[in-house]
């Protein structure tokens, strides 16, 4: 079986891209091709327009097997191929895209998707949201990426010093007069954005990581994550206490336009003796895995995930979390390897509606409840060893069953032989005015 891949960002440019619209598929790709590669030949290919095809015809005159994999958003999705199609796309909202908007059909997710004929998503809810608008007989299977295999290694290895190194930006709140950060010299610098404190810098050097360390990695400019939240709780779940660490790994390419906001947030708070870090870095492989063993816990505070795959890393090594159990954590947060946070359903917008109509529903965070799943896991990492290691093999097991190698195999294996049997025939290609309705 050929199997042809595509996403928007380069492998080359992932560095430069962090941040930006769908750059987060390069990372999906990225797991998915070495199981891809067990099931078939793979070929990746840039401009699927023009590439796609001839690989398709080629496979054809020899009966081969061969399914186009997009790793994009249905709306960004080619559906004019001869070559069978599917979208493999993350969802994390509660209604599918299904209005037409700014004029443009594509937006409408039921257009393409009933063109298409079958979807890669990540998790049962997903599949759930796409067959309340497609039907039940819609074919759609969940594959979440294959990682737990990966951090296997990674959980085995020996704990580092208690120090990171990291070649970027670093901001630690003790270390940085949170008063310059104030409302009002925000609002007084519009529209140029305040610089970031003195003592930031291309920093090269050892970062201590001492005590509770809690750690979330996400893209702040991604509303989704809900970063106020999650630093205003840190801030009054640990106003006394000194040895808790939030580090917050960044992943933007221009977070000087989002840090200032950030320091804002922790000087609203009031005195606190927490310590807050912003790292700004493309950590390499040794750095992200010693990251990652000087983290007690990984934190996840957002509206809503089509899977989250920083989270899944950590707790594929055993690392416990504080995380809800909505959207796609649902198949793999429990209390067992988890301190849950509640939340509820509140109205809210598709976020590539630039409209931001009301037109779904995502999750509200109950505020109170991640201070207390704070201060609760904080208390079993420091007087309950036994909890806290109960909770890290738990972290595993779960992951097990939710991205491991040998649970994600046989379903991807069965969904490519129903999209492209042996000798299939090639599919009638659309015509121009046809397409153009799309």
């Amino acid at each position: 079986m050929k199997l042809i891949i595509h996403t928007s960002t380069p492998e080359q440019d992932l560095a430069k891209s962090l941040g930006k619209p769908e750059y987060s598929y390069r990372f999906v790709v990225k797991e998915f091709r070495p199981l891809l590669e067990q099931l078939g030949t793979v070929i990746e290919v840039a401009d699927p327009e023009n590439d796609v095809d001839p690989i398709y015809a080629q496979c054809a005159a020899r009966g081969e097997a061969c399914v186009f994999l997009c790793f994009l958003p249905p709306c960004k999705t080619p559906i004019s191929l001869e070559c069978p199609t599917v979208p493999v796309f993350a969802w994390e909202f509660e209604v599918l895209p299904n209005e037409a908007f700014c004029g443009k059909p594509r937006n409408d997710w039921r257009r393409v998707l009933k063109r298409l004929g079958a979807a890669l998503t990540h998790s049962s809810y997903t599949v759930a949201r796409t067959r309340a608008e497609m039907g039940e007989d819609f074919l759609i299977e969940s594959i979440p990426a294959p990682l737990w295999d990966r951090m296997q290694s990674v959980r085995r290895a020996s704990q580092p010093p208690r120090v990171l190194r990291a070649k970027g930006l670093v901001i630690d709140s003790t270390r940085t007069d949170l008063h310059a950060y104030r409302k009002e010299t925000l609002q007084a610098a519009l529209p140029d954005t305040l610089p970031l404190p003195a003592n930031t810098h291309s920093y090269d050097e050892q970062i201590d990581l001492e005590g509770i360390v809690y750690t979330a990695i996400f893209n702040p400019g991604d509303a989704r994550k809900n970063w106020l939240k999650m630093i205003c709780a840190f801030c009054e779940a640990f106003r006394d206490t000194r040895d808790a660490t939030l580090l917050i790994k960044l992943t933007h390419h221009n977070p000087a336009a989002i840090i200032p906001n950030m320091l804002e947030a922790i000087y609203t708070m009031g005195p606190v003796r927490c310590r807050i870090l912003f790292v700004h870095a493309y950590l390499d492989d040794d750095e992200y895995i010693s990251l990652l063993l000087n983290s007690t816990y990984a934190v996840s505070v957002s509206t809503g995930e089509g899977q989250c795959l920083p989270l899944m890393e950590y707790m594929s090594a055993g690392i416990p979390a504080i995380s809800c159990r909505h959207t796609s954590m649902g198949d793999y947060i429990n209390e067992e390897c988890a301190f849950v946070v509640d939340s509820s359903l509140e109205p809210g917008a598709w976020p590539h509606d630039q409209r931001q109509a009301l037109r779904t529903m995502r999750q509200r965070v109950h505020h109170q409840s991640l201070v207390h799943a704070y201060r609760k896991s904080y208390h079993v990492a420091k007087h309950e060893a036994d909890v806290y290691a109960a909770m890290s093999e738990a972290a595993v097991r779960s992951l097990k069953n939710y991205c491991s190698i040998a649970v994600v195999q046989p379903r991807l294996e069965r969904f490519l032989e129903l999209c492209a049997p042996e000798q299939s025939l090639p599919q009638p290609a659309l015509s121009m005015s046809a397409a153009s309705q799309l």
